[in-house]
């Protein structure tokens, strides 16, 4: 497969850091070329939260860009990457279009996901909230490793372990990402698309209430 959007040369280029836990940042790895087409045909979403890509609406170009991040040439990056098999693990794709002032919690993702793939789709990012930081520590979101911008094209990945934490500084508003995963079964991958398709109700509820109170108050 010809990967059009992604650009693996830069990736496999990337040192990996090895401490304290795994992981390498690729700024640019989704090309330049690609980015606008690939904004123009993402997903519209108004709520928070994370929402499975097969549960969303977009255009040809994301649905090329997914098909890629599903691509044997993607996989077998980052098996060499991290020196793992990834042959017949299961994937999960979630997009995220806005943020909520709650997100960012200090947190390692759950011991299911092997390989945590960000991709953010973000043309610029001013605010100094919604930066990713990977974190020393479970408690101190001031004792990081990095900060990352969540600016357009910029790749994140780290192996899941039990001290891979990460957070962000509190954000609201529209925060472009693209969550990739390899799990370890079958069941993990149906449990995250279970856990976020039953959200989705909720958001839509919640989303209603805040704008039902909006117009109330806007009659006062």
């Amino acid at each position: 497969m010809t990967l059009r959007s992604l650009d693996l040369e830069a990736l496999k280029a990337t040192p990996l850091i090895r401490q304290p836990f795994e992981y390498f940042v690729v700024p640019g790895f989704v090309r330049p070329e690609a980015r606008a087409k690939i904004n123009a045909d993402y997903p519209k979403i108004s709520e928070g939260g994370s929402f499975p890509v097969a549960q969303l609406s977009y255009g040809a170009a994301f649905r090329e860009f997914v098909s890629e991040l599903e691509s044997d040439e993607f996989r077998d990056a980052f098996e060499e990457k991290f020196g793992l098999d990834l042959a017949g693990r299961p994937t999960t794709t979630t997009v995220r279009g806005q943020c909520s002032q709650k997100d960012g919690r200090i947190h390692t993702d759950t011991k299911s996901k092997i390989i945590t793939v960000l991709i953010y789709m973000n043309p610029s990012w001013e605010n100094s909230g919604g930066r990713l930081r990977l974190l020393k520590s479970a408690d101190n979101l001031d004792d990081m490793i990095m900060e990352v911008p969540p600016t357009e094209g910029t790749l994140l990945a780290f192996k899941r372990s039990d001290n891979s934490w990460h957070g962000h500084k509190s954000f609201a508003g529209e925060r472009r990402v693209i969550q990739f995963n390899w799990v370890t079964d079958k069941s993990s991958q149906k449990l995250v698309a279970l856990r976020h398709t039953l959200s989705i109700p909720f958001k839509k509820v919640m989303s209603m209430v805040r704008n039902a109170r909006s117009t109330n108050w806007s009659c006062l």
